[in-house]
Order: C-alpha cells, then structure tokens, then sequence
C-alpha cells in the first residue's frame, strides 16, 4: 500500500547526518540525493525521504505515496481527488528524475498534507 513517504526537516545537514547513522544500523542508506531531497532504502530504491522547506515554519506537511497497480489508477486517484476539490500539486505524468518508469500525480489531502499515487512501470 505505502510506496514511500517523506518528512520535512527544519536543519537538513543535521538530519542527514542523523539518518544516515541511524539508518545503517538497519541496513539502510542514502540512494539518491538531489536538490534540498535526500531518498534513504536499499537496493536502489529510496522509501524514506526528508527534504528541507524552511518556508512551511513549524509545522510541515507530510509526504506519504501509495502504490497504484497501473498508470491508468494514477489518473483516476488524481480525477478522484481533484474531483473532491483537493489542490493539484502535480498532474499525472512520467518523473525521469526518479527513475525511468516512474509514473505518478500528487494533490494535498484535506489537512495540507502532500499524497501521491505512483505507479513503477511507465505510461
């Protein structure tokens, strides 16, 4: 059900430096890292982010992605959401950034929080 979910954090470096120690007591690294995002997992797949928006002050949205079974139940999550009157923060669309399949749409859920639908294997 949960692909991955990101926190925000207020000092970045320091929370880098937090999770990179913690996490590899359990097996976990950095797997990528780009702009003010850093993804934590294994195997080349990050599950865990933490980014840093120092605009949002004390209280920071959440960021949690569910796993769609097909690009086809990503449109619909996003018709769906945005049907209900959530705020579109991204349209369905293929995300080379992350990795070459990666299909998904992002809106914010009643509380201001950032929800995902992601589908791994393209349009």
């Amino acid at each position: 059900m949960i692909d991955h979910f990101g926190i925000n954090c207020s000092d970045l470096t320091a929370s880098k430096a937090f999770y990179d120690t913690v996490l590899a007591t359990l097996g976990y690294s950095r797997q990528v890292e780009f702009g003010v995002f850093v993804g934590y997992g294994a195997d080349g797949k990050p599950d865990f982010w933490i980014g840093s928006f120092p605009e949002q002050g004390p209280n920071r949205e959440v960021h949690v992605a569910f796993t769609a079974p097909d690009a086809d139940a990503v449109r619909a999550f996003h018709a769906a959401a945005t049907g209900l009157g959530a705020e579109e923060l991204h349209p369905p669309k293929l995300w080379p950034e992350y990795h070459e399949a990666y299909f998904g749409a992002f809106v914010r859920d009643p509380d201001g929080n950032n929800v995902e639908a992601v589908f791994h294997g393209g349009e």
